[in-house]
C-alpha cells in the first residue's frame, strides 16, 4: 500500500507534517527564515549592549525594572512553550481535539504574557521612560517591542491555524502550518530568555 492510498484511506504517517515533499521543503524554508531573523535580533542586541548605559536624564534599569512581574511573564512564555510540544506530541497521536486544546493554551499563555508587556511598557512610560528619552530607551524599546510584536504575531498565526484544523482537520498540508507555527513558538521563546538574561537581569546586576 503506497503512502498516497494511506492519505486516501484518512490514516496520516507518524509525521504527518514531513510527509510531503511540500512539507519537508517548507520547514527547511522556516529553518532559513529564522536564521534571518536572529541576525536581525542578534543586531538589535548589539545596539542594546552598546548603548544600555546611555541613560541621559532618564531613570537606569535598577531604577526601572521590577523582576518579579518579569519572572512572572518569563514563566508564562515558558509553559506556553512547554504546551506547544505537548500539541505536537497530539498530533503525532492524531488527537486533533487535544491538540487544538493545547495551541489554545498556548495562545492564552502567550497572550497573557503580551498583556504583561503592555502593562510594563505603559508603566514605565509614566515613570518618564519614554522611546525618545535616551539611547537607553531606545535601544530597550526596539529590542523588547521587536519580540513583543513577534509574540503578537505569533498569536495570531497559532489562532488562525487553530480555526483551520476546526475547518480541515489535520491533514498533510496542515501539519506542517502547524509544526512551522511551533517552530517559530519556541524561537521567540529563546530570543525571550536572552532579553531576560541580558536586559533585565544585567540591567538589574548594573
Amino acid at each position: 500500500m503506497s503512502s498516497h492510498d494511506h492519505h486516501a484511506n484518512g490514516v496520516l504517517p507518524h509525521d504527518p507534517e514531513k510527509a510531503t515533499l511540500e512539507g519537508r521543503n517548507k520547514i527547511l524554508g522556516f529553518w532559513l527564515f529564522l536564521g534571518g531573523e536572529t541576525v536581525l535580533f542578534g543586531t538589535l542586541f548589539s545596539a542594546f549592549l552598546a548603548l544600555r548605559h546611555n541613560v541621559a536624564d532618564g531613570k537606569t534599569a535598577q531604577q526601572l525594572f521590577e523582576l518579579p512581574l518579569i519572572a512572572l511573564a518569563t514563566f508564562l512564555l515558558l509553559t506556553s512553550s512547554m504546551t506547544s510540544v505537548l500539541a505536537i506530541q497530539a498530533m503525532h497521536r492524531q488527537k486533533v481535539k487535544e491538540m487544538a486544546i493545547w495551541l489554545g493554551i498556548t495562545v492564552l499563555f502567550g497572550a497573557c504574557f503580551l498583556g504583561l508587556e503592555i502593562y510594563e511598557f505603559y508603566h514605565y512610560v509614566h515613570e518618564g521612560h519614554k522611546f525618545s528619552t535616551s539611547a537607553f530607551s531606545t535601544s530597550f524599546y526596539s529590542l523588547v517591542g521587536f519580540h513583543g510584536a513577534h509574540v503578537a504575531f505569533g498569536i495570531c498565526w497559532i489562532t488562525l491555524l487553530i480555526a483551520q484544523l476546526f475547518r480541515k482537520g489535520l491533514t498533510v498540508v496542515t501539519a506542517p502550518k502547524i509544526y512551522v507555527a511551533s517552530l517559530y513558538w519556541h524561537f521567540i521563546d529563546v530570543v525571550w530568555v536572552f532579553i531576560f538574561t541580558v536586559v533585565y537581569l544585567m540591567g538589574k546586576v548594573g
